[in-house]
């Protein structure tokens, strides 16, 4: 009888062991995980930055032919109101003359309205053209004057040392007088 009260007690005492160390590693991971918690919640992005994923844009005001410059993500975003004149000459471009190949439709989602970050491909400069008295290039569109490229009206690349179009960003039309950027 002596042998199945020790062999008992091993057993319990094996058990609450087990026990024992198997609290002691969940109440470690869980105190582990609650220390880690802050320094992994600071990587998220602040509010701020939260803030600026979008841009609303009111487009009502702006007359046809005319161009305003909005900021979003801290680059600056041109949004123009094309001509009729403007559109035929951005669809009429052979593709095979441009340097970044693309056609007007894959740029804009109405004809009449361009969207796109401001900012020259070649080496980040901010091209001209917003402007009415503006140099807008060979092409009619913009013109970056720190190494000569020259955009058409549809933003693409024509000449000059730029190798890509000017960045579309994400946006929708919200209403027919608002545009959501981002």
């Amino acid at each position: 009888m002596s042998e199945t009260a020790s062999g008992s007690a091993e057993i319990d005492e094996q058990t609450r062991r087990d026990f024992l160390i198997w609290s002691t590693v969940a109440v470690g991971a869980v105190g582990t995980a609650l220390a880690v918690w802050p320094f992994i919640d600071q990587m998220n992005p602040a509010a701020d930055t939260l803030a600026l994923a979008s841009t609303e844009v009111d487009i009502s005001q702006i007359e046809v032919g005319q161009s305003i410059t909005v900021i979003w993500r801290g680059k600056p975003v041109f949004i123009r109101h094309r001509t009729p004149e403007e559109i035929k000459e951005a669809e009429a471009v052979d593709l095979a003359d441009l340097p970044d190949p693309q056609t007007d439709d894959a740029r804009v989602q109405k004809p009449e309205w361009l969207i796109m970050v401001g900012v020259c491909t070649h080496l980040g400069c901010i091209p001209l053209g917003q402007k009415s008295g503006d140099p807008k290039g060979d092409f009619g569109g913009w013109f970056c004057p720190c190494h000569g490229s020259h955009y058409d009206t549809s933003g693409r690349i024509r000449k000059g040392p730029a190798p890509n179009n000017l960045p579309v960003p994400g946006y929708e039309f919200t209403s027919d007088s608002t545009v959501l950027i981002g």
